[in-house]
């Protein structure tokens, strides 16, 4: 998703064998081309999110930034603690209807001081990672695509088990807007059938290749059984955010993107420290992290 994938190293292999082309580290597309937003539906919704754990399962919703455990963590990452997110809403903000027209959304609508952090694709399985989000206790939500993940779909099982929500991310990565209704259907539905085999639940969200998106795509989705289509407003590159208002600053609600990537696109860095300077960038803006799927 920003830039492309190429043969610059061994994980992206398998991608490049599937068709799979990605953009700039800066995200799956430009703010530009990401500017398709919609309102957010406001029917009813499970109550719990498929794809993960329960927060309480796991402690993440109330753990992140709390306690002497996970204030050590944050010294050993290099990191200032994030203050504790606010208990889930009662009523969550973004309601969504199954079988209802799938509303695509940039940010939730809340008042709440918390952002939202998405990792897309999954080349890179850095093993420090799962150590790192293991030990912050941080939500996150994984949109993944099968020609990234497939070499090692026990990675991301590690993710999954620590309460992080897997998502759609298509089959191999196409640019969805160039494709017929039929290809847009194989590359979503056969994900979330491959998804469900893999990791136990069918995926809720869907997030397309490059944010790129046409009625076709909503129609393919619904089809599918996703129920909401997940953009973003800020994409984290190496060590600073691109952001699409003029402010440039985090807004309560915000979605932000990430990406499983490793030194070779990074210009040297692991991915851990992308991490790290992408949190750094919330809390100096006051935010903390909250899982999105107890939002919507």
């Amino acid at each position: 998703m920003g830039g492309n994938f190429t043969g610059r190293r061994r994980a992206a292999g398998a991608l490049l064998a599937a068709g799979l082309v990605s953009g700039l580290i800066s995200g799956c597309s430009t703010p530009s081309q990401a500017s398709s937003t919609a309102p957010s539906s406001t029917a009813s919704a499970p109550s719990a999110a498929p794809g993960s754990a329960s927060p309480s399962a796991t402690g993440q919703g109330s753990a992140a930034g709390a306690g002497v455990d996970t204030a050590a963590a944050y010294r050993k990452w290099g990191i200032e603690p994030l203050a504790a997110p606010p208990a889930p809403p009662a009523k969550k903000p973004v309601t969504l209807r199954p079988g209802s027209d799938v509303p695509v959304i940039s940010e939730i609508p809340t008042q709440d001081k918390v952002v939202f952090i998405t990792v897309d694709d999954g080349a890179e399985k850095d093993p420090e990672f799962v150590t790192m989000m293991s030990e912050l206790k941080i939500p996150f939500t994984m949109f993944l695509t099968d020609a990234a993940i497939s070499s090692d779909y026990g990675y991301f099982e590690r993710l999954q088990r620590l309460g992080n929500g897997v998502q759609n991310h298509t089959l191999t990565h196409p640019n969805l807007r160039t494709l017929g209704p039929a290809a847009q259907k194989r590359e979503i539905c056969g994900q979330q059938n491959r998804l469900k085999r893999h990791y136990g639940t069918t995926p809720r969200l869907f997030r397309p290749p490059y944010g790129n998106w046409n009625e076709g795509t909503r129609a393919a989705a619904k089809a599918c059984g996703v129920e909401a289509i997940v953009l973003w407003r800020e994409s984290m590159q190496i060590k600073n955010m691109q952001y699409q208002r003029g402010d440039r600053k985090l807004h309560p609600g915000d979605i932000i993107l990430a990406h499983f990537r490793g030194p070779s696109d990074l210009k040297g860095r692991t991915m851990t420290e992308m991490t790290a300077n992408m949190l750094r960038r919330i809390q100096e803006q006051g935010f903390t992290v909250a899982r999105l799927e107890d939002y919507l």
